[in-house]
C-alpha cells in the first residue's frame, strides 16, 4: 500500500475477541486481519456487482439459440457429462 489512512473502528467486544484470536491462529496483526477482510468483502460486493450487470446484458435468446444447434465436436476425453448416480 502507497498511502493509508486511520480509521477508528468501533467493534462489539465479542467481535473484537474473535478478531484477535483470528488475527493470533493467523499470525498477522489486528491491522492486517480487518484490512484483508475489508477487502475480501469489497471484492464480493464487486464481483456480485460484475456479475449483475453482466446478467443485465445477456441475450439469453441468443444464448437458447446457441445451446438448441446441432452438430460440433464431440466434448474431450474428461468432459463429458455423466448421469447422476442412482
Amino acid at each position: 500500500m502507497k498511502e493509508s489512512q486511520t480509521y477508528p473502528l468501533r467493534l462489539p467486544r465479542s467481535l473484537k475477541e474473535a478478531v484477535e484470536r483470528l488475527s493470533r491462529e493467523d499470525r498477522t496483526s489486528i491491522n492486517q486481519f480487518v484490512a484483508t477482510a475489508v477487502a475480501e468483502k469489497v471484492s464480493a460486493l464487486q464481483t456480485a456487482r460484475y456479475f449483475a450487470d453482466r446478467k443485465a446484458r445477456a441475450d439469453f435468446e441468443a444464448f437458447d439459440k446457441i445451446m438448441r444447434r446441432r452438430g460440433g465436436s464431440p466434448p474431450r476425453e474428461g468432459d463429458e457429462i455423466t448421469p447422476p448416480a442412482k
